[in-house]
């Protein structure tokens, strides 16, 4: 049985590993916040691995559903840990370590599951069929956890990228850009369901996931 492209056993591993995913990076960048002076998302129970506080009705259930439908890479985001910049130590240098946060740990987990990939096919240490299991749940897990920062390092607020780029801007200019936010769920939305966005960013992603795992995808 298959949904979109995908059978039924996928959607049933690409799903929990989707919502691992932007779980932790979600918890990255309010740790890292917590680290820096903002204490906003501890105290308001968001550090934690419980999937309940980082649910979002869109990022987390529609929009995967969509993509597993319609044949598009698996994505979707999480709630957003609440971030008072003001309350960091240095707001204008803090802020690009807390927003880098979240992405660097997508890239941790997608590093780690292509060393495992690498293990399973250079070492005979287990049968054929569990090894080809644990690769493809890998390789899953790679895919996922590059497309996650690719994407969120765009520079089009409210992504990542945006907070980074704004940290490095003059504090005038850094407004009127942050000012885009109230449009960019939108933009965001046009360019995904366009392939506009994938179309830029498909290649970048795909890139690394074959450098790092020897396996295309996108």
């Amino acid at each position: 049985m298959q949904i979109g492209r995908y059978p039924v056993i996928n959607i049933l591993v690409q799903l929990p590993v989707l919502l691992f995913s932007v779980i932790i990076h979600e918890v990255a960048h309010g740790w890292t916040a917590d680290k820096f002076g903002d204490d906003t998302a501890r105290v308001m129970g968001r550090l934690t691995l419980n999937p309940i506080p980082h649910i979002d009705l869109f990022g987390t259930i529609i929009l995967p559903g969509l993509s597993l439908i319609t044949g598009a890479p698996v994505f979707g985001w999480a709630k957003p840990v609440p971030v008072n910049t003001y309350r960091l130590n240095n707001p204008s240098r803090d802020i690009i370590w807390v927003s880098l946060a979240g992405p660097a740990s997508n890239i941790a987990l997608a590093a780690g599951a292509a060393f495992i990939m690498w293990i399973v096919r250079s070492y005979d240490i287990m049968g054929a069929s569990m090894a080809i299991s644990i690769h493809e749940l890998m390789r899953m897990v790679l895919v996922i956890n590059v497309i996650l920062p690719v994407f969120n390092l765009f520079p089009l607020p409210p992504l990542d990228g945006s907070r980074v780029l704004a940290g490095f801007l003059p504090s005038g200019l850094a407004y009127r850009y942050a000012m885009l936010e109230q449009y960019g769920f939108f933009i965001i939305i046009i360019l995904l369901s366009s392939g506009i966005l994938w179309g830029i960013l498909g290649p970048i992603a795909n890139f690394i996931i074959f450098h790092l795992g020897g396996t295309a995808y996108i």
